[in-house]
């Protein structure tokens, strides 16, 4: 009996070390990331959405122009939405056009990427989800020293570019199929000039695919490694635990659309500033749930309705 207790004390003795080195290991990835507590109450949502939306979780993904560790007051350079339906795990992404005339709750009508200079991700998630009846309380923001980093990490991103996209990208010379690294990619991304903002957020599109698709063929211990070294550089309200548990699901998961949106705009210029208002912006909320949600009879909220009204007696464009 006195050996039975013996050798059970020294299990207990490695269990408690092993819970110790997970605990310590855990606590370590906690304390890494660049995480803002932001509560619920802080984002609007309008009425009905989030039943309607169940069975999807809708992420806002927020690119930002500063090059240091700041995170907040810039615009958002880039605006994505990641649907993820939980039954099939498709991931639809879409681009919001930066440009695009919405309004910002309790500063009215203006550019959709000046909410993040005004409130943070909280008022640019209150933002999409008021004019695009969406449900989204999650985001994650990377800066251009983050983006780079986050590439060179993987080892590069491989795109196809045009030979008038090469002359953008540092080290290029003509078109062709390029294994990108963190500056290239970034540049790449960031092409305007040779066309506009829309094939610009379908560049942005490229290299987040690009990078989700490298990220699959990496074994869980090179993706925890990842996780490790890129924390620090992601401003999320995502848990380090709850991004931890995503690491082994990410090889289940496929993105299987990407588009921009609004579907249909039109330029304007009013005051002296040029805008992209949606034309309309009902009709165009109405596609987008079909596309990601598959509501092909989608009516939208009384909210983006009267948004949509506005916009319209701003703009003239029906």
């Amino acid at each position: 009996m006195k050996k039975f207790f013996k050798v059970l004390s020294i299990i207990l003795i490695i269990l408690l070390l092993i819970v110790g080195i997970v605990a310590v290991f855990v606590v370590n990835k906690l304390n890494k990331i660049n995480y803002v507590e932001i509560s619920k109450e802080e984002i609007e949502v309008n009425t009905g959405v989030e039943e309607n939306l169940s069975g999807y979780r809708n992420i806002a993904l927020f690119g930002i122009d500063t090059r240091d560790d700041t995170y907040e007051g810039s615009r958002s350079d880039c605006i994505m939405i990641a649907s993820i339906n939980h039954d099939t795990k498709e991931i639809k992404i879409v681009s919001v056009y930066r440009d695009t005339y919405l309004n910002i709750p309790g500063r009215g009508l203006d550019k959709v990427n000046h909410a993040y200079s005004y409130g943070g991700p909280a008022l640019s998630m209150s933002t999409l989800n008021t004019n695009l009846d969406l449900d989204i309380t999650e985001f994650a923001t990377v800066n251009f020293t983050a983006t780079k980093d986050i590439i060179n990490a993987i080892g590069g991103v491989e795109i196809e570019v045009t030979d008038a996209e090469a002359k953008s990208i540092p080290r290029i010379t003509k078109g062709g199929k390029y294994l990108l690294d963190g500056e290239q990619a970034l540049a790449y991304g960031r092409i305007r000039k040779i066309d506009n903002d829309y094939k610009r957020t379908e560049r942005m599109r490229t290299v987040v695919m690009a990078v989700f698709e490298k990220a699959k063929t990496m074994s869980i211990t090179e993706l925890n490694k990842l996780a490790n070294q890129l924390l620090p550089e992601i401003y999320t309200n995502i848990s380090a635990t709850e991004i931890l548990a995503l690491i082994p699901k990410i090889y289940s998961y496929s993105i299987v659309e990407s588009q921009g949106w609004p579907y249909e705009t039109r330029g304007i210029t009013l005051g002296g500033v040029w805008y992209g208002p949606p034309v309309n912006l009902a009709k165009n909320v109405a596609e987008l749930h079909k596309t990601l949600f598959g509501k092909t009879e989608y009516v939208p909220t009384e909210t983006v309705q009267e948004i949509s009204n506005n916009i319209i007696n701003k703009t003239g464009y029906r």
